[in-house]
């Protein structure tokens, strides 16, 4: 799936405000807890541009690392990204991890930054991505606790609806799908998978160096710009200012940031190994 559904297909995210430099403090958090040793192959999902990709290749020097998203334009940036990079063991595929026909009993770890929320059928899903790991493979994913418990999500609905709280609720995909621990142990739990954990993670998201930097990249967040067209245009202009006045309040000599929690789950695939190795159309 897509990395971060908030946002565009055609972004940048290493823009001063964008997707890596976002999450640069949970993505220190998740490759730490991957402990990528270095003949590992391993599998990114909604891998975005690719940067955690490229992070498990450099650390899996013998091994290899394969990245898919469900966004095209994200890919051929990866790709680009990858070729500047020299790195040689790493690939990427435009593929939805919930179908995508991935070498069976290949990877020892599957990753994700914030890039399982969004499936159809999760359960699906999970056991596509588990029958990829080898038997006891590792799976390590970073995913959004509640939006009440994330003060970027609150701030900024609180901000472009004002008085009228109805414009809050949103009908795209929810980036809090996994939010409830119990909803991801039943999941995975059916998916295959066992000796499920969860850590709680307390790092900020930064949103730019400045205000308009920060401004430009909240405003092509998918809710953002759900909540916005709502509004009439006098309407729109009152909320982008009151959206500025949240920024600056947040304005730190770190730039523009805002609290969030994550949980950051891991599992271990069961199986054995008189399963199929078969090749598919995964690397």
């Amino acid at each position: 799936m897509k990395a971060d559904d908030r946002r565009s297909e055609s972004e940048d995210t290493l823009a001063p405000g964008g997707y890596d430099a976002e999450l640069r403090d949970h993505t220190r958090v998740l490759l730490c807890a991957c402990d990528i040793q270095p003949d590992d192959h391993v599998v990114d999902i909604g891998c975005g541009a690719g940067q955690t990709t490229r992070e498990a290749a450099r650390a899996a020097r013998t091994g290899s690392a394969y990245g898919v998203d469900i966004s095209a334009p994200a890919i051929a940036r990866a790709r680009d990204l990858a070729r500047v990079a020299s790195l040689e063991n790493l690939t990427f595929d435009h593929a939805d991890a919930q179908v995508h026909r991935f070498r069976q009993g290949h990877f020892d770890l599957a990753i994700s930054r914030f890039g399982t929320m969004f499936f159809d059928d999760p359960i699906a899903a999970f056991a596509n991505i588990g029958r990829a790991l080898r038997p006891a493979g590792r799976l390590v994913m970073v995913v959004w606790q509640s939006g009440e418990r994330n003060e970027w999500d609150v701030a900024i609905r609180r901000a472009l609806a004002g008085s009228d709280r109805a414009l809050t609720a949103t009908t795209g995909p929810d980036p809090f799908a996994l939010a409830d621990p119990s909803t991801v142990r039943r999941v995975l739990d059916a998916a295959g998978f066992v000796d499920i954990t969860f850590a709680d993670v307390d790092e900020p998201v930064h949103y730019g160096p400045d205000v308009d930097t920060a401004l430009d990249w909240v405003r092509g967040f998918s809710c953002t710009g759900e909540i916005s067209r709502r509004l009439a245009p006098d309407a729109a202009a009152r909320a982008t200012q009151r959206l500025r006045r949240e920024l600056s309040a947040h304005l730190t000599d770190d730039g523009v940031r805002f609290d969030s929690r994550a949980w950051l789950v891991t599992a271990r695939r069961v199986g054995d190994h008189r399963e199929s190795t078969g090749h598919a159309d995964g690397p």
